[in-house]
């Protein structure tokens, strides 16, 4: 089987720079949305449901139609990937967050004020470090999405391993389709595994916690 790629596409290193680029790049910036989103989801209930009502229908939008609507703004480039995705990454970010958020024991959030802690220090300090199991467990499931929708912007030229699949129905060529199915997978299964990675170094006390257990 041959396994070179194409010239014009690019070296395979090239494709899963531009490929992580892409995803991580969507659910980096899903995140920074999410997290403020669902903070003012918990302080405001009633926001809650219309955030989330709306964070649903944007992901119900089909991810061809959202690159092409936005190729007039944005060109064709990896913005016009990016941004779609991180709207994506919203659906599952913000419950995520606002589910962590809500987690957080009352009386941990009352010890923080009686040492005066302000709101933003309380935010920041206490109560996002103990949401992150469950922030990080959206941000796994959106970045293996992403990983996987980054294929779709072959459509529009810009798909890095995506192009892969293009290039094999006009070459006829399935390795080259074997070749990008693998790549992705693997791709995903070393970027979940660094995520849970981070997590158990961000969460130490999560460890400590486990292992004192009889």
């Amino acid at each position: 089987m041959n396994l070179r790629i194409p010239g014009y596409l690019g070296t395979f290193w090239e494709l899963l720079g531009d490929h992580l680029l892409m995803a991580l790049g969507a659910s980096l910036l899903g995140l920074v949305i999410a997290v403020p989103l669902g903070a003012a989801c918990v302080r405001w209930p009633r926001a809650y449901p219309p955030v989330l009502a709306i964070s649903s229908v944007l992901y119900s939008i089909p991810s061809l139609a959202f690159f092409v609507l936005l190729i007039a703004f944005t060109g064709i480039g990896r913005t016009t990937v990016i941004l779609p995705l991180a709207v994506y990454a919203l659906a599952g970010l913000v419950p995520n967050v606002v589910d962590g958020l809500r987690a957080v024991p009352e009386s941990v959030r009352q010890s923080a004020v009686a040492m005066g802690f302000s709101t933003p220090r309380r935010l920041f300090t206490v109560d996002l470090p103990l949401a992150i199991p469950a922030v990080v467990a959206g941000l796994r499931v959106a970045t293996v999405a992403n990983i996987s929708l980054v294929s779709v912007g072959a459509l529009i030229g810009m798909g890095a391993f995506g192009s892969l699949f293009t290039a094999s129905v006009q070459l006829n060529r399935p390795d080259l389709a074997v070749l990008g199915i693998a790549a992705t997978v693997v791709m995903a299964l070393v970027v979940d595994a660094v995520l849970v990675l981070v997590q158990r170094l961000a969460t130490p006390w999560m460890r400590r916690t486990s292992g004192a257990r009889p």
